[in-house]
């Protein structure tokens, strides 16, 4: 190809995901915040209803971690589905279902119903994020995709931004319809996700080949960019490669050290907040919704750095390290001067690594073998989340204090180090994750 004809070519696939990244990218973000929402905001229920339900820390700790076993199971399965019967259709479904699920959490009231509406909810939500990942992957190149995730992953720092701004307020509305503060929340907090569940169905296209906003040269130019870049692996009938694979088992170990990580913090941050500060429900939310800020500019120029340098494994151990060096501060004191801003450094830093490590998997996956490999790299991992939360309660409940249990979550963070260190050294070795030479267009 000249030259010119190149240049038209670039400039075509620049306008054409333009396109692609202002349609499609908002609406999924808007999906995933509310997912991270309806997943979380018991962290800041918990400050009502662990005392109005007797809710000790150890059944709490063990309730917010079930919802990450079931969605653990339920992840490769869902994302099959997906690949099966299309994004709008499959991620619709599963919006509202999380939504009718979340919002019914207003009628716990045992630590047995407390267990059934999380574990259920963990089934509902199993397959939007790693469904989220490959159909991003049928989108954007490689050499962009870490800035086109981290621009609908934006969505869960903000997620922690609305909750701390508004918490406070639903919460406040104790007793009005005979409704404690909490179950506001719960209620409240539930309907976006219906809401978008039906706008998914009416505006998501399944991929680029049904986007009735692209011209067809559009389609085609964006369909040929993701072609190229898996021109050496084949799209694969088969899921049995994707599990034989020791990368995916490898980065399914890193997923889960930092999940069990960003648990402790998405769970119990809160509390903790409280407890140091003697903040009230709504100053802590605010304090949180500033902590959530920072997540979001660090996802953001993190993710354009690593795009631009085409390093992937460079752009996540050190993350790796800063959490570490996080919790060990949190865990040695609770002084406000240090707890804050030792949280703030394992909030961002987890934020700040999430671009760079899901674009690593589309360097060795494709086809219907990537749909099954990023579930199952997101399946071993979420059990982090199980293992972070339940730990953290118990550790409360036995210890009397946070410090203990957040000392102890240097150790995941130290092998997560471990395990990027090697995982660089193998894809030196082996030269299969290097960025394509081609000309790509920029996201806008």
């Amino acid at each position: 190809m000249n030259e010119p004809a190149a240049l038209v070519q670039t400039d075509l696939l620049s306008r054409a995901l333009r396109k692609a990244s202002w349609r499609i990218l908002p609406l999924i973000a808007l999906g995933y915040g509310t997912a991270y929402m309806d997943r979380v905001n018991i962290s800041y229920a918990a400050l009502q209803m662990n005392r109005d339900l007797h809710l000790s820390n150890t059944v709490y700790g063990f309730g917010a971690g079930l919802y990450f076993l079931s969605y653990a199971a339920c992840s490769i399965p869902s994302n099959l589905m997906l690949y099966r019967f299309g994004a709008r259709r499959w991620l619709s479904c599963i919006m509202i279902t999380w939504g009718v699920i979340a919002m019914a959490m207003l009628f716990v009231r045992t630590p047995m119903q407390f267990y059934i509406a999380r574990f259920l909810l963990g089934v509902a939500e199993a397959g939007f994020f790693p469904g989220i990942i490959y159909y991003i992957f049928q989108w954007f190149p490689a050499a962009m995709r870490a800035r086109a995730i981290s621009r609908f992953y934006i969505a869960f720092p903000i997620s922690t931004v609305v909750m701390g701004t508004f918490a406070g307020a639903l919460m406040s509305l104790q007793g009005r319809l005979s409704l404690a503060g909490w179950q506001w929340l719960f209620l409240v907090e539930a309907l976006p996700a219906i809401a978008l569940g039906i706008l998914f169905f009416f505006l998501l296209p399944d991929g680029p080949n049904d986007a009735s906003w692209l011209s067809e040269p559009e389609r085609k130019v964006i369909q040929a960019a993701v072609a190229q870049d898996t021109v050496a692996e084949p799209a694969r009938q088969s899921i049995a490669p994707a599990f034989r694979n020791a990368r995916v088992w490898l980065i399914g170990l890193v997923f889960l050290c930092i999940q069990a990580g960003n648990s402790v913090y998405s769970f119990f941050a809160p509390a903790i907040v409280k407890s140091v500060t003697g903040a009230n429900i709504a100053n802590t939310g605010f304090l949180l919704a500033a902590l959530g800020v920072l997540g979001a500019a660090s996802m953001l120029l993190a993710s354009i750095y690593s795009d631009r340098s085409g390093q992937r494994y460079n752009h996540v151990f050190p993350y790796c390290l800063f959490m570490l060096a996080g919790f060990v501060a949190c865990g040695l004191s609770m002084s406000p001067r240090i707890a804050l801003p030792a949280l703030a450094i394992v909030f961002c830093s987890y934020c700040a690594m999430q671009g760079p490590l899901w674009a690593i998997p589309a360097a060795f996956l494709s086809g219907r073998s990537a749909a099954a490999g990023i579930a199952a790299i997101n399946m071993i991992g979420i059990l982090g989340g199980f293992i972070g939360s339940y730990w953290m309660g118990f550790a409360r409940d036995l210890t009397g204090n946070y410090q203990r249990g957040l000392l102890t979550m240097s150790a995941p963070m130290f092998a997560a180090v471990a395990i990027m260190l090697y995982l660089r050294r193998l894809a030196s070795r082996t030269n299969r994750c290097q960025t394509p030479s081609n000309p790509v267009a920029s996201l806008p």
